[in-house]
């Protein structure tokens, strides 16, 4: 989720450079850099935390006359948040900055450091570079060295580079991270990865498709799409109102987020999901040496991920896991065993309660992992190991994408412990992880469900309640549901298990109380199907989410055929979601902030 800006042109290019990067602070990053060639001479500064840091660095650096320049903001992803990590990153003659993953980098950065190069940080992104000046070596020109290391790399990339090789250039590729390029009346020429930091500066945008590379000079555009064919750019009119492109056309911010969980999660699973097995490079395989018991900890949404890891981590790996509301577990005296992994979950990494926890099992010697969306945060520099997110920043207060993306990378550990443990065979871990590569289809939102939601929200803003209920891993699902709805619309909702419908909740059971019934084609189908059944006899409004057609439903939103529950499991989250998102706005709330709520939850 990080941000990219270029320029080309007269102006002073640094100050274009830094106002295009505050214009992307909005998408989250912990550091920052711009590197500007003029004249034939580099000038880079790199700074982490706020922009304002490298603001004072650049504060006597100015150009005059002709210029390009590349910037970043970054979210780490691979290294910490320090300066050389930070990007432009450098070769001998040559700046790259990059958003994305590069899926085969380790290969890479291995064969280049045998033949010598030398790598100043931990990140994937500066293989890029070195790759690129190694090919200049062979190659007649610097276009088409960089169309050869385009094809070399594997993974999700919007890339700029500029080079003394050719300086008056920037060349571009994209391939699943957005990028677009601006123009103006004076022909100059802007870079970004949205639309925000061209307003004001270009009238029209081209936005590159999957694919596509080429350079951009003072003089003139090539584009060449994924078959190698020139192509010239499509450009149309560029919005002017900021806040409307920070949305990227999006009502709000949560809306966003939704959309955007096919790409999160598809980053989340970059480099980690190979044909064979998940690769956690940064978990040391010592990690897990004597550990017989997992104890998750967290709060709210993060809990409601750890429940749904209690069920992966027995039914696939075959350990024994237990879950802990954060500031429960304080105050109880709890029994900690050193054979316990203590794993705490947390959007932020600085959720007070959570942080306390951690502290706990850090004292009583236990050994630690954080699941975290914030590198430098206080839990991944308190946690013996990390497993970073990368959902990049939410702006809206009831998180989304940080749920999908943490319940994603337990379904993948799940996975790397069951291998570990031998648990499950050879042939079910490849199963398994072709239904991982096919999630991040599997939640891209389709613009027919969404408009069914949107048609259906309608009905449900009165009542005296909801019951949102589904059996097995679709019980923290079903929580996961009723938060959401609470969250934003302020309308009463529970989250059950079907199952203990008929042990008193189903007392409150008649047409003004809603149910959500979660019905998974792919697991205990026919049990959840009888609960539901048990609440329309007593005349509860049911609202059936599920691939089969349930007769007794008063709503139906049918969800695709899926090949295993776990694919339904989050469909339907989606599908939740969106339906909590409608309600609210139907009802006229702030949806991205909702009354008596903050981001971070900070203090007890």
């Amino acid at each position: 989720m990080c941000g990219i800006v270029g320029y080309i042109g007269q102006k002073n290019t640094k100050e274009i450079l830094l106002e295009g990067l505050k214009e992307l602070e909005y998408r989250g990053y912990d550091s920052a850099g711009i590197a500007v060639l003029s004249g034939g001479v580099f000038n880079s500064f790199k700074a982490t935390g706020k922009l304002i840091n490298l603001e004072e660095k650049t504060k006597e650096f100015q150009t005059k006359g002709f210029a390009v320049g590349i910037g970043h903001t970054r979210w780490a992803t691979h290294g910490k948040p320090t300066e050389l990590n930070a990007h432009p990153h450098v070769g001998e003659s040559s700046y790259v900055v990059h958003n994305g993953i590069i899926e085969n980098y380790a290969q890479l950065k291995k064969n280049l450091i045998d033949e010598g190069v030398t790598f100043l940080s931990q990140t994937d992104t500066e293989v890029i570079v070195h790759q690129f000046e190694k090919n200049l070596k062979t190659t007649k020109n610097a276009f088409d060295a960089f169309k050869k290391t385009i094809k070399e790399l594997e993974g999700a990339y919007a890339i700029l580079l500029v080079t003394k090789a050719e300086e008056e250039k920037i060349f571009f590729a994209k391939n699943g991270s957005p990028m677009l390029v601006g123009i103006n009346e004076a022909n100059e020429k802007y870079f970004a990865s949205s639309d925000a930091p061209l307003i004001g500066h270009a009238t029209d945008v081209n936005y590159f498709e999957d694919g596509d590379y080429g350079y951009v000079s003072a003089d003139e555009i090539i584009i060449y799409d994924k078959n190698d064919t020139k192509k010239a750019p499509h450009f149309a009119k560029l919005a002017t109102n900021k806040l409307s492109a920070q949305k990227d056309g999006y009502r709000f911010f949560m809306e966003k987020e939704i959309y955007e969980q096919s790409d999160v999660i598809a980053d989340t699973l970059l480099g980690r999901v190979s044909e064979k097995e998940v690769l956690f490079e940064e978990l040391d395989a010592s990690l897990f040496e004597g550990i017989n018991e997992i104890k998750l900890c967290a709060c709210g949404t993060s809990y409601h991920a750890a429940l749904t890891a209690s069920y992966l981590f027995e039914r696939y790996a075959k350990v024994k896991s237990t879950v802990e509301i954060a500031s429960e577990f304080r105050y109880r005296e709890p029994i900690m065993s050193k054979e316990t992994l203590f794993v705490v979950i947390s959007q932020s990494g600085e959720t007070a309660d959570t942080l306390e926890t951690l502290k706990m099992a850090k004292n009583a010697g236990l050994k630690t992992l954080a699941i975290c969306n914030v590198d430098n945060s206080s839990m991944v520099r308190l946690a013996d190991a990390t497993i970073l997110a990368r959902a990049g920043i939410e702006k809206g207060v009831a998180s989304t994408k940080a749920f999908a993306t943490q319940v994603t990378i337990f379904w993948m550990l799940s996975l790397y412990l069951a291998k570990r443990n031998n648990t499950l065979t050879q042939a079910a871990i490849e199963k398994q992880l072709e239904l991982l590569r096919a999630l991040p289809l599997c939640v891209k939102v389709q613009d027919s469900m969404h408009e069914r939601i949107k048609r259906l929200s309608k009905r449900y803003l009165h009542g005296h309640g909801f019951f949102f209920i589904g059996r097995d891993i679709f019980f923290p699902l079903a929580l996961e549901g009723a938060l959401k709805l609470k969250e934003i619309s302020y309308l009463h909702a529970e989250g059950y298990p079907s199952g203990e419908m008929k042990h008193g909740p189903i007392a409150l059971a008649d047409p003004e109380l809603f149910t959500i019934a979660l019905l998974p084609e792919h697991l205990l189908y026919e049990k959840s199907k009888s609960n539901v059944e048990e609440l329309s006899a007593r005349d509860s409004t049911i609202c059936a989410i599920s691939p089969l057609a349930f007769d007794k439903a008063d709503d139906f939103i049918e969800t695709k055929k899926q090949k295993d529950y776990m694919l339904e499991f989050f469909e339907m989250m989606v599908v939740v979601q969106l339906l909590s998102l409608e309600i609210s706005v139907r009802l006229g709330n702030d949806v991205d902030m909702p009354r008596n709520l903050a981001k971070s939850v900070t203090v007890e």
